[in-house]
């Protein structure tokens, strides 16, 4: 099950529909396309047309089972008391003195420009079921990092 807002559904469901609409179509014109160029056996382009389709539809049933899966988070119902998914938790990395300000997400959700990190990351592991004013140390590929938690919010 994966836990996630309204917005990160919505955009699953209008990926699922473009998918459905546009590529479906785009994908079996290439077939066909390629299909009459003649023989089959040495046609490398309806090979690779062939392929496109099976990577799409391995796509498609993907993102349907995701959203068959997703349980939406009703974020007026989330406390800031501690750290959780679809919080926004503003730190102070202890080592650098730097501010830094992530929003935990579910892994489809998660874009690191938009300072979205996924719930599976080390570092959001690591901040769960923490409070203001704590100090963690987290285990990341690079080493420790030690952070403060300054503030806890509702993204």
């Amino acid at each position: 099950m994966a836990y996630m807002s309204q917005e990160g559904y919505d955009k699953l469901v209008a990926e699922l529909q473009r998918l459905e609409s546009v590529e479906r179509p785009k994908a079996s014109a290439a077939i066909a396309e390629a299909r009459d160029k003649g023989d089959l056996s040495e046609n490398s382009e309806y090979d690779a047309a062939k392929e496109a389709q099976a990577h799409l539809e391995d796509k498609i049933n993907q993102l349907k089972m995701t959203i068959s899966e997703a349980k939406i988070v009703d974020t007026s119902r989330l406390s800031t008391d501690s750290v959780q998914i679809l919080t926004k938790v503003e730190m102070t990395n202890l080592t650098t003195k730097t501010k830094m300000s992530y929003t935990i997400v579910s892994e489809n959700e998660a874009d690191l420009r938009a300072g979205k990190i996924s719930i599976k990351t080390p570092i959001a592991q690591g901040l769960l079921g923490k409070k203001v004013g704590d100090e963690v140390e987290i285990q990341i590929p690079r080493g420790t990092i030690k952070l403060r938690i300054e503030n806890i919010s509702i993204a």
